[in-house]
């Protein structure tokens, strides 16, 4: 299975506060471990929602709406892409995480990504070959 964990923002994350070295050291052990168990697809941190913009539709109609945005706890700060067994094995390894933010409280939430097979027979095998093409196609760029 594979989840998405999110690190929700701060207002010191928005407010662009970088991480200090000790909380920079203690990620990388921890993004280490993560690597090693072979549990780690991808992790990154993101930029402040000021240097973002949001797309709202509307049948069809788009509307660009640049950042920054005022509900900080509904921002993201930053993700890690992790494939494990089970919801519990990624909140054992998600609770071993540093805190993300040294300074108070923070949020991490943890979310199961959608597999082929979830689809049922919607998924049709035209648009499983185009998947697995496209995936064929992102692996090889990497």
């Amino acid at each position: 299975m594979r989840f998405i964990v999110m690190v929700r923002a701060t207002r010191e994350s928005e407010a662009g506060i970088m991480p200090s070295e000790a909380l920079i050291t203690a990620m990388g052990h921890f993004n280490e471990e993560l690597v090693r168990a072979g549990v780690l697809l991808a992790g990154e941190g993101l930029r402040p929602s000021k240097d973002g913009a949001r797309i709202r539709f509307s049948g069809d109609r788009r509307e660009v709406i640049d950042g920054p945005f005022t509900e900080t706890r509904e921002l993201i700060a930053g993700f890690w892409l992790i494939q494990v067994r089970s919801l519990d094995e990624a909140l054992e390894w998600m609770k071993r995480c540093p805190n993300p933010f040294e300074n108070g409280t923070s949020e991490i939430e943890i979310r199961r990504i959608f597999e082929a097979e979830d689809f049922g027979a919607e998924f049709t095998p035209e648009a499983r070959a185009q998947e697995e093409r496209l995936r064929a196609e992102i692996a090889a760029r990497q």
